[in-house]
């Protein structure tokens, strides 16, 4: 699946005003397939995808080090309200 969630924050509930929506997505996904998935499934007509990729930092807890979670997300300008 290309789409994992919609992604709800403050930010996001402004964008959404000017019809902008924010999907934390696939990492493989591109922006034309994103394109594609999205006004056949929403039956919007979309005009712009930008996507942005976050990648982990590194952390540190006592002697045990990891990193935290890579993701990518897409912010989808369209024409119409997705209801």
């Amino acid at each position: 699946m290309i789409i994992k969630r919609l992604l709800i924050t403050e930010k996001t509930a402004v964008l959404n005003e000017d019809n902008c929506y924010v999907f934390l997505i696939d990492e493989h996904a591109n922006k034309i397939e994103l394109k594609k998935f999205i006004s056949t499934k929403y039956n919007v007509k979309v005009n712009k995808v930008n996507i942005a990729k976050k990648l982990g930092k590194k952390v540190r807890r006592g002697r045990i080090t990891g990193t935290t979670q890579t993701f990518k997300k897409a912010y989808v300008f369209t024409e119409e309200r997705i209801s």
